[in-house]
């Protein structure tokens, strides 16, 4: 028999992570997208930083990475975000 606790516990990360896949996708319409084309003729500006967010486990499964982009770890965003430069297109992905 599984326990009150538990149950609770299991619903309540389901509720949460079902509040986190609603209120990003609210927000998807205001996030600018790029294409891979419009990327491709950017890659060598000194105006754009290409900031790849993967996981550790998933970048270094991949051997696809985009040339010039740097790493960083997407569960320390509150300790680099302020980094960046303001003046520079930041292009960011993990796919």
């Amino acid at each position: 028999m599984i326990g009150n606790r538990f149950v609770l516990t299991v619903f309540t990360v389901a509720l949460l992570a079902l509040f986190a896949a609603v209120s990003t996708a609210a927000h998807m319409d205001k996030v600018p997208r790029m294409s891979k084309e419009t990327l491709k003729e950017m890659l060598h500006s000194p105006d754009v930083v290409i900031l790849d967010i993967r996981i550790g486990i998933d970048w270094n499964a991949s051997e696809f990475k985009i040339q010039g982009s740097e790493r960083r770890d997407p569960r320390q965003l509150d300790t680099w975000k302020d980094q960046l430069d303001k003046e520079k297109t930041v292009v960011v992905y993990c796919a």
